[in-house]
């Protein structure tokens, strides 16, 4: 029976992994071990940040869209809610691109959300 050598899968393993870990401080960028280590609790990590990046920006925007309702003397709920009543379908994402680059057209949504929150 031949014996099966297994040193270029290993080598090409290893490589792999110190290619992931190029950059890394000390020895996670130069021993396998550490190096390994390191490679695994980054993946890990970037999964979970990759998640948390979503509700980051959600938060971003609602701190944009409060911002810019106080300017016209209406909290960021109320906006919403009067939004809401008024029909208006618009994700946080957009209003808070709104509150930046169109100020005018923000004042005008701020004034129906006004209008839908009295009547």
């Amino acid at each position: 029976m031949v014996r099966i050598k297994r040193s270029v899968n290993s080598k090409k393993s290893r490589r792999k992994t110190m290619k992931q870990a190029k950059g890394y401080t000390g020895a996670r960028s130069r021993t396998l071990r550490a190096a390994k280590e390191q490679v695994m609790h980054a993946g890990a990590d970037s999964f979970t940040h990759r998640k948390d990046k979503k509700g980051d920006f959600r938060k971003l925007w609602i701190s944009r869209i409060n911002a810019a309702a106080r300017l016209h003397d209406l909290s960021y709920s109320k906006f919403i809610n009067g939004l809401n009543k008024a029909d208006i379908k618009v994700d946080r994402k957009i209003l808070a691109d709104i509150a930046i680059n169109d100020p005018k057209g923000f004042k005008k949504l701020v004034d129906v959300a006004k209008d839908n929150l009295n009547g």
